[in-house]
């Protein structure tokens, strides 16, 4: 599993799980699930994305410095 699917899936579950908390006090927990589901699997796409941009500035500093720049 790579680290995007992993991200991703977890914040998928963690949303559902939030989102049927959230819609069992309302009401519907089936559909808080599916609402919080969505929006977990965005947050955990938009975390994966801001990782990779800090893995990749890392990189980039690091090859900058080993190349004396």
């Amino acid at each position: 599993m790579s680290d995007t699917e992993r991200r991703a899936g977890g914040g998928m579950v963690m949303g559902a799980a939030g989102g049927a908390a959230l819609g069992a006090i309302a009401g519907n927990a089936g559909m808080g699930a599916a609402i919080g589901a969505g929006v977990g699997l965005l947050g955990g796409i938009l975390y994966d994305q801001h990782q990779k941009s800090k893995d990749q500035a890392y990189d980039q500093g690091l090859q900058d410095g080993r190349s004396g720049r």
